[in-house]
């Protein structure tokens, strides 16, 4: 069983399109940003210092589903319930539930690794096992 975060979003006006509803893009930047806060609240390093210590550069993006059910507007505040659906040899699925209350706004998925610097290539990455003990501290 994953651990929860909740990573609070105050949407501005400049998250809006002209008719005043939340421009869908925002939604995968504050996913993203809940990734990284979701690790971070489990105790993991931010990356910068992982990749110091570790070589991990950070969790890339592999794929990504989204799933909108209401609008929402400047002014609200929204919450981006972060957990990790599953995990795999190199890769995990981390799921978002963004509310605002008790009200479903948008849900979402995405596919993750954790990647180094390709040693041969260092202009290109690759995914290395999960770590074991990042593991543990998200579960």
């Amino acid at each position: 069983m994953s651990k929860v975060h909740v990573h609070r979003v105050e949407v501005c006006f400049g998250d809006c399109d002209p008719a005043g509803i939340v421009f869908f893009p925002n939604f995968s930047k504050w996913m993203d940003t809940a990734s990284l806060a979701f690790f971070m609240a489990c105790g993991i390093p931010p990356w910068r210092e992982l990749v110091k210590t570790r070589g991990i550069i950070g969790t890339p993006l592999l794929e990504i589903h989204t799933k909108f059910i209401q609008a929402a507007t400047y002014g609200e505040t929204l919450e981006v319930h972060t957990s990790i659906e599953s995990w795999a040899a190199k890769t995990f699925r981390q799921r978002h539930v963004i509310k605002r209350g008790d009200t479903l706004i948008c849900e979402g998925t995405e596919v993750r690794a954790f990647c180094v610097r390709d040693a041969d290539n260092p202009d290109r990455i690759r995914a290395i096992p999960v770590p074991d003990d990042i593991k543990a501290l998200c579960t």
